[in-house]
């Protein structure tokens, strides 16, 4: 017959708590106002007058030792009952300590060596990808038959087609913003004819080509990211290895092969609508003709301003495929992996585009061209 727990006062010892009863979840009820109305302190409890015990009253029992000051560990039970309070008083009494995070000088270095050995291991993973996609296109073009035209020409209509309207409405508004703040600082010393060639240098040497780059960095490698990403965590690509193809043939020289043509197309495009942009404000704002425009820019631009921005596209282009692709591979079959390696290829693409452009402006000036 089944007795409801209790705990009274020894009457030999006092102090002493004495447990007894059936400590089971029939009397949740009885046991929950035992530990409401369980005393400030105790000397120790004695529960091998419990006669029956299982995990709901171990979590009570624990409870009630924890409110009296003392811990599950003190209380005696009988032999075939220590095992279940020992796995309680694991589980309810020995929380781990949650670390608090430490902003001291140490841990900011040790923070800065572990993100210095991030970027190393991104920078050795991109190169020795570099090489591993080099090798499979020397391959191909050994065995021309092995291009896949029809999934080229469908990733040049996605990278490049589709990102014609955006590309050439965002470089004819940086064309008349240039021409406009030009215009604005020139004319205080009558020199606004020199718009042109402001605008003509910089679209033709660094804002159309970078434009274009930044533009498909967060368009094309974010989706390129994605893509295989999602291969990735449905273990497609796996699949393809099973059959005996090649991941680099078959997903990565496609989309490289695609920017490296559309990307220079893309730019010539950008640059273009920013001269055109400048010329639309010169003949707004500075009593300027579209024949006086076009015939200053003749007389005063080099093709060489146009041969070093474009000799920067495919640079650019095979650094955005290449990230792209990479980080989706890397992804390690999680959701939350995608969304994180997509954030990172657009980070990464962008600041190395950037990093390049820098470089690329410093070796042509002190190259004189």
């Amino acid at each position: 017959m089944s007795e409801r727990p209790s705990i009274e006062n020894s009457e030999n010892h006092p102090g002493i708590l004495v447990a007894r009863g059936d400590w089971t979840l029939a009397h949740a009820d009885t046991m929950l106002a035992l530990v409401e109305r369980a005393p400030e302190s105790a000397a120790d409890i004695d529960g091998r007058d419990i006669t029956r015990l299982d995990s709901a009253g171990a979590l009570m029992l624990s409870r009630y030792a924890v409110k009296v000051g003392l811990g599950l560990a003190t209380v005696e039970v009988q032999p075939q009952y220590e095992p279940l309070t020992k796995t309680v008083q694991a589980i309810c009494e020995n929380r781990p300590r949650i670390r608090r995070k430490d902003y001291g000088f140490r841990d900011m270095l040790a923070r800065m060596g572990f993100a210095a050995e991030d970027v190393t291991r991104e920078v050795l993973a991109l190169v020795g990808f570099l090489g591993l996609t080099l090798k499979t296109t020397l391959a191909v073009m050994l065995k021309p038959s092995r291009i896949r035209v029809t999934p080229t020409v469908h990733h040049m209509e996605q990278v490049g087609l589709d990102a014609v309207p955006l590309v050439m409405l965002l470089s004819f508004m940086v064309g008349a913003v240039i021409a406009f703040l030009g215009a604005t600082v020139l004319r205080d010393f009558g020199a606004e004819i020199f718009v042109v060639e402001l605008v003509g240098i910089a679209f033709l040497r660094e804002f159309a080509v970078l434009l274009t780059a930044i533009l498909l960095a967060g368009r094309t490698a974010s989706a390129f990211t994605a893509q295989i990403g999602a291969m990735q965590t449905g273990e497609e690509i796996d699949a393809i290895r099973t059959l005996g193809l090649d991941p680099i043939e078959l997903l990565v020289l496609p989309r490289l092969f695609a920017l490296l043509i559309m990307l220079p197309l893309l730019t010539f495009l950008a640059m273009v609508s920013g001269i055109v942009g400048g010329m639309a404000v010169s003949i707004g704002s500075l009593d300027m003709t579209a024949e006086m425009f076009i015939t200053r820019l003749h007389d005063t631009m080099s093709v060489q301003h146009f041969w070093v921005g474009i000799s920067k596209a495919p640079i650019f282009a095979v650094v955005i495929a290449l990230i792209g692709c990479l980080e989706g591979f890397q992804t390690q079959g999680t959701a939350q992996s995608v969304g994180e390696r997509t954030t990172s290829a657009v980070v990464q693409t962008i600041s190395l585009v950037i990093l390049i452009d820098a470089f690329a402006a410093l070796f042509f000036l002190e190259m004189d061209w």
